[in-house]
């Protein structure tokens, strides 16, 4: 007995970004960082959620005229640090590449300890400091409080 398989087929982008190898779930996070989670959105925007691919599941986002600053992918880097890059130009990909974990992360993230001094009035940014890639975990460079990588993507700015 055959079995009847349906396939759902994105379409592709003529120029924009296709953000690939997402973990599992955290494709949302990634639209609120790219600041896609407004009504007012004018280009196309695909998300695919659990998609099956030769490493596991993935999510993957396609954004539609849209280049990704240094600072969105430092903050995708932290919650998935297996994510690629694809730039496409004229429907085809111009640039692939994996985002870059730093070793420092600077004014991207709070620090959860109330009595840093990066949490009152004063005029300091949180830094990081990057200590493992996998899981993704990092300290504060002003209180050294560490954070796990579940609790990154609640704490980015």
């Amino acid at each position: 007995m055959s079995e009847n398989k349906r396939t759902i087929k994105i379409s592709p982008i003529k120029n924009g970004t296709v953000i690939d190898h997402i973990r599992c779930g955290q494709s949302l996070k990634v639209l609120k960082i790219l600041g896609l989670t407004e009504v007012d959105i004018k280009d196309i925007v695909s998300i695919a959620i659990n998609v099956e691919s030769s490493t596991g599941k993935k999510d993957i986002v396609k954004v539609e005229n849209k280049e990704i600053s240094r600072e969105e992918l430092d903050k995708i880097s932290l919650i998935s640090p297996e994510t690629t890059i694809n730039i496409i130009r004229d429907y085809g990909v111009v640039n692939k590449h994996r985002v870059t974990l730093p070793d420092h992360v600077k004014g991207i993230l709070k620090c959860r300890n109330p009595n840093c001094i990066t949490y009152k009035n004063e005029p300091v940014e949180p830094e990081f400091k990057v200590i493992s890639s996998n899981p993704v975990n990092i300290k504060c460079i002003y209180c050294e409080r560490e954070m796990k990588e579940k609790e990154i993507s609640e704490n980015l700015l």
